[in-house]
């Protein structure tokens, strides 16, 4: 075989390996509601630690499912997805997907901070 097949063929082998592992919607949305927990902790930052667990229990899970599903864009393409945020009518992107792996960026500490300082003005 020709060093071209090989390479043809290892490439075929790669993206189908990339469609069967694209991870799935609510893989993301996990992702996503974790790290959206622990940025809404941290953003609260209270010395009584109980009652930040307290009002997450009461209150956090709602809320951040709530947000996840209203502001949260999914974009599956066939070998990888991008998660966006849709905030003040502008999608950016935040993290992606392929391999059954879901990837944050750091932009989502960025945006965090700014929807809570957003908030917290009003």
């Amino acid at each position: 075989m020709s060093k071209t097949r090989i390479f043809a063929l290892t490439l075929v082998a790669i993206m189908i390996a990339a469609i069967l592992t694209n991870p799935k919607r609510e893989q993301f949305e996990k992702a996503i509601e974790d790290k959206a927990k622990a940025l809404l902790v941290k953003q609260l930052d209270y010395e009584n630690k109980d009652a930040v667990e307290l009002g997450m229990s009461l209150f956090g899970d709602r809320i951040v499912k709530e947000f996840v599903q209203n502001n949260i864009i999914i974009e599956n393409y066939y070998l990888f997805s991008v998660i966006k945020i849709r905030w003040e009518g502008q999608d950016n992107p935040i993290g992606g997907g392929a391999f059954k792996t879901v990837w944050l960026s750091p932009e989502i500490d960025k945006k965090a901070d700014e929807i809570v300082g957003i908030l917290r003005r009003l």
